[in-house]
């Protein structure tokens, strides 16, 4: 993996997330998780480059994010999409994701987990936090599509600042 800056990476983000989706990661060498997540974006906020992502309060890896404070987003591509469905899919809870996906962890220097086969990954630093409203929603449509009682909770947005990128 090399280091790029933020500013340089040159992926359509609408496209990577809602097509090929995302890997957040959080925790350390003793115990960490990821999930697929296939909603959020990249943008830049309070002059920092910054990620915002969506995740649902029961999902595990969202202690790991809120206890560590960091997290990293890894881009694995299409080949990798039968590691994306166990990883929205299962709890790691419940099951060893890296050995049900056959991906090769390892560490940044910050001591985040991310993944050999990414071909672009982010390291990011929580700055901001919020759980959605019910009442937020300008569409009630939307909430009753993605929110209803089968649909799970609502999610917590985190904002976060990219620290630092890598790609092959």
């Amino acid at each position: 993996m090399k280091a790029i800056e933020p500013a340089l990476i040159k992926d359509n983000f609408i496209e990577i997330i809602g097509k090929e989706w995302m890997l957040v990661s959080a925790g350390d060498k003793d115990k960490f998780n990821m999930m697929t997540a296939s909603w959020g974006g990249v943008g830049f906020l309070w002059n920092k480059p910054v990620v915002f992502v969506f995740i649902r309060p029961e999902r595990y890896t969202r202690e790991f994010v809120d206890e560590k404070g960091c997290f990293t987003l890894s881009f694995l591509g299409e080949e990798h999409k039968a590691a994306h469905k166990i990883c929205g899919s299962k709890s790691g809870r419940d099951i060893n994701k890296v050995a049900a996906t056959g991906l090769t962890p390892y560490f940044t220097e910050l001591g985040n987990p991310c993944f050999k086969e990414s071909r672009l990954t982010l390291e990011c630093k929580t700055l901001y936090v919020t759980k959605m409203d019910k009442n937020s929603f300008v569409d009630p449509a939307l909430y009753e599509k993605w929110y209803s009682a089968m649909a799970g909770n609502l999610h917590n947005v985190y904002v976060a600042e990219i620290l630092n990128a890598w790609e092959k």
